[in-house]
């Protein structure tokens, strides 16, 4: 693969950047030369990177994965059939001066030699670096920040929403540029892998063809651990995931195209056994949480995940991150009894909406929710796979949360590889219907190659949905700025992919203004 070579620094080095000495990397358990006795590995083990996730006020869950050949075949990672001890070191400054935590967590095999220490007793609203040891070996240094204390007002607070980043459609340029941006969280809506790969000849990011046994379907664990280590080995991504905290939840190529609830998208043929894609499931969520700076909460059991949480942002946002997966039931626009969260998750989004106390209320969410006419007939097609089939769930949603006072309701939204700004209202049907919240469309990292400015297709939408303020069918991400009198959405493209380098530009900006749902253009 291509890139910048690893970090390496000595264990001298490392532990002389330490204040709090060798007993300080011990995390309760045995001492410290019996970890480095059982730590050797032959040959560099951080070649995946590091990353952090899901901030708190007082601490951050920190994440490596051990493997000193990431795309060996087998999906191992070329790593011994043992526990590997890891240690770990939080620190003030990036020279690691003033270390703050440190400790040794586990790589076992039975986790993909991953670890994901959660470091608490940091203090809010600050910058940590962090970094991970394995005998002589350290990884590349990460970057963090821990979340505002609650009821702390910041005066503002950046970050990004990713999705769709098919390693084989394209170069991750995106995440080059993203990697420089001054964030303080990205906030990445699924599809980080995608299960097999949609392109006729890939390559690898190097430029050199793809090996035949990486292009093969994804079914079992180790097939879906080797697939994250090819995502995982791009140099970009690393570097994005490196330089602040990141929110993550799924959507369908984490498993396989287009599944929903206990059903596979070939469960309509007679000889398919349910069992067969729970055990699928059951893999495809292990190797998504071994690979993800994910908390003990979202340890998958079998084939279910708590994967929908809310992370706190002091007073200034909460983040709720929804599962549009796992509780989905088989489409039905105008059923009331279809839903596209389940019961029990709908009732908490909704309950949070009282609970909260936060200027802003950003909703981590997969499909689109705003309806989407396709076209400016008078009769409305919209799509399968959006909201738009589960229009009684949207409308018991939305109008929730205008009935219980949320101002700046702001749905962030990936899957469809384009870039829309839409007002959210809880009736379609009705021209009168007030504007309850803002829904913010990002497009597709990589997905579906280059893309275009404006397609046929796009003058069509904002021709059939005056609801639409703005689409582009370019790659890239969103920037999004919050401050408590505003949020401002930068749409940042590129104008291609195929090939690497590309520069990036805002292509538009929105704002919404506190206290008034949906935007304009800045």
């Amino acid at each position: 693969m291509s890139g910048t070579s690893p970090r390496r620094v000595s264990r001298r080095r490392f532990l002389g950047y330490s204040g709090a000495g060798a007993a300080a990397v011990l995390l309760g358990t045995g001492a410290l030369q019996d970890a480095e006795a059982s730590a050797h590995v032959r040959g560099y083990p951080f070649t995946l990177g590091v990353a952090s996730g899901d901030p708190l006020p007082d601490g951050v869950v920190l994440w490596t994965r051990l493997a000193v050949e990431p795309l060996a075949p087998d999906g191992r990672g070329g790593m011994p059939d043992r526990q590997v001890p890891v240690q770990y070191q939080v620190a003030e400054d990036e020279r690691f001066r003033r270390v703050v935590s440190a400790g040794v967590a586990f790589a076992t095999p039975e986790l993909g030699h991953s670890v994901h220490p959660e470091v608490g007793g940091l203090r809010p609203d600050r910058e940590y670096w962090y970094r991970f040891r394995v005998g002589n070996e350290v990884s590349p240094v990460g970057r963090t920040r821990t979340a505002p204390a609650p009821g702390e007002m910041p005066a503002s607070a950046s970050f990004a929403i990713v999705s769709c980043q098919s390693y084989e459609a394209g170069y991750y340029t995106g995440f080059q540029h993203m990697a420089q941006e001054d964030l303080d969280l990205v906030v990445h809506l699924g599809d980080y892998i995608y299960e097999e790969s949609y392109v006729p000849e890939p390559i690898l990011h190097d430029g050199t063809p793809m090996p035949d046994y990486l292009r093969t379907e994804c079914f079992d664990l180790n097939r879906y651990r080797l697939q994250y280590a090819l995502y995982k080995s791009d140099p970009h991504l690393q570097a994005a995931h490196a330089a602040c905290p990141w929110l993550v939840t799924f959507d369908d190529h984490e498993v396989e195209n287009n599944w929903l609830s206990g059903r596979s998208e070939v469960d309509d043929e007679p000889d398919q056994d349910p069992a067969v894609f729970a055990q699928r499931k059951a893999d495809a969520f292990q190797a998504m949480y071994e690979n993800q700076p994910l908390r003990h909460t979202q340890m998958p059991s079998g084939p279910n995940i708590r994967i929908h949480r809310r992370i706190g942002y002091g007073a200034l946002a909460d983040f709720t991150m929804l599962d549009s997966r796992q509780y989905r039931s088989e489409r039905g626009r105008d059923d009331p009894d279809a839903t596209m969260l389940g019961g029990a998750q709908r009732d908490w989004l909704v309950e949070g909406f009282s609970s909260s106390q936060a200027r802003w209320q950003i909703i981590g969410n997969q499909q689109p929710m705003a309806e989407l006419d396709s076209n400016p007939d008078p009769d409305v097609q919209t799509f399968a796979a959006a909201w738009d089939n589960y229009n009684i769930e949207r409308e018991q949603v939305l109008s929730e949360a205008h009935e219980r006072g949320v101002d700046n309701l702001v749905v962030v939204t990936g899957d469809r590889h384009s870039n829309y700004f839409m007002d959210l209202k809880a009736d379609y049907t009705n021209p009168d219907s007030p504007v309850v919240g803002t829904e913010i469309v990002g497009t597709s990292i990589a997905s579906n190659r280059d893309g275009a400015d404006m397609l046929p297709v796009g003058e069509a939408y904002l021709a059939a949905n005056p609801h639409m303020k703005f689409c582009n069918f370019q790659r890239g991400y969103s920037r999004v700025t919050m401050t408590p009198d505003s949020l401002t959405n930068d749409f940042r493209v590129m104008q291609y992919i195929s090939q690497p380098d590309a520069p990036i530009s805002t292509r538009a900006s929105f704002v919404v203004v506190n206290g008034t749902p949906g935007g304009e253009s800045a």
